[in-house]
């Protein structure tokens, strides 16, 4: 038996060889590494001016609740009287439709007479690690804070 020799061409390859593919994996990886860190602080940046937001609205609810019932809410009471009436006689509510709540899905903290502001009230949220104090995307933001 002869064996014979078959003249096998191989057709043009097209395709990516690891080499490359590893390169790409690397340029990406390392962009990814520069970019994501700048776009989390527009989160970060994004969360605060909500809040800001937020406390400006409350504000100036708690300030139509002040005309109506001549004062504003006491701490106990707190930010569900302009929700719903606390028993007073003068409400002339809701001020708020329901209860607000900071870009961490908890509630706004209220304190009147205020602490930070003696003649006013404080509303404020415990950022994002909810305890009070903080820096960075944990500080607390309140109506004292820069813009309000």
């Amino acid at each position: 038996m002869k064996y014979q020799k078959l003249n096998v061409t191989h057709a043009n390859q097209s395709g990516f060889t690891l080499i490359e593919i590893m390169v790409v994996v690397i340029i990406i990886s390392i962009l990814s590494a520069l970019v994501a860190p700048q776009f989390f602080n527009r989160l970060d940046q994004a969360k605060e001016v909500a809040v800001q937001n937020d406390i400006k609205a409350i504000s100036s609810q708690l300030a139509m609740y002040r005309l109506d019932n001549y004062n504003y809410p006491s701490s106990g009471e707190g930010l569900k009287s302009l929700v719903s009436n606390s028993g007073k006689n003068t409400w002339r509510g809701p001020y708020l439709d329901k209860m607000p709540l900071d870009p961490w899905k908890k509630e706004y903290q209220y304190q009147y007479p205020g602490t930070r502001n003696p003649d006013g009230f404080d509303v404020w949220s415990l950022g994002s690690d909810q305890q009070p104090g903080g820096e960075g995307s944990a500080k607390d933001i309140g109506n004292w804070s820069e813009g309000q």
